[in-house]
C-alpha cells in the first residue's frame, strides 16, 4: 500500500498472509535474507513472533507486515489505511 500521501513514518506497506506460524517464519526468514544478500538492508526493527500470528519488519520506508489468515482478519490494515491508495495485490 501506498501510505506516502497520509502517513509521516513510512511510504509504503507491504501485507502478507500465511497459514500457520512456519509459514510466517519462512516468509520472514526469506525476506531478511534476500533484502541482507542482495541490497545490504536490514530492518531497523522487528516487532512480534510468528506464534503471535503478526510480524512487523521496519526498514524505514517500508513496512512489511506479515499476518496470520486470523489475524490479518482481526486487524484488516487494509481498511483502516482505505485513504492511502493504491493497493497492488499480489497471490
Amino acid at each position: 500500500m501506498d501510505i506516502s500521501k497520509v502517513s509521516s513514518f513510512a511510504d509504503y506497506f507491504v501485507i502478507a498472509s500465511a497459514g500457520s506460524d512456519r509459514q510466517i517464519d519462512a516468509i520472514l526468514e526469506t525476506i531478511d535474507e534476500d533484502l541482507r544478500k542482495a541490497e545490504k538492508i536490514r530492518p531497523r526493527g522487528r516487532e512480534g513472533t510468528p506464534k503471535t500470528g503478526w510480524v512487523l519488519l521496519d526498514y524505514g520506508d517500508v513496512i512489511v507486515h506479515i499476518f496470520g489468515t486470523e489475524e490479518r482478519s482481526f486487524y484488516d490494515l487494509e481498511s483502516l489505511w482505505a485513504s492511502a491508495v493504491p493497493v497492488v495485490r499480489i497471490q
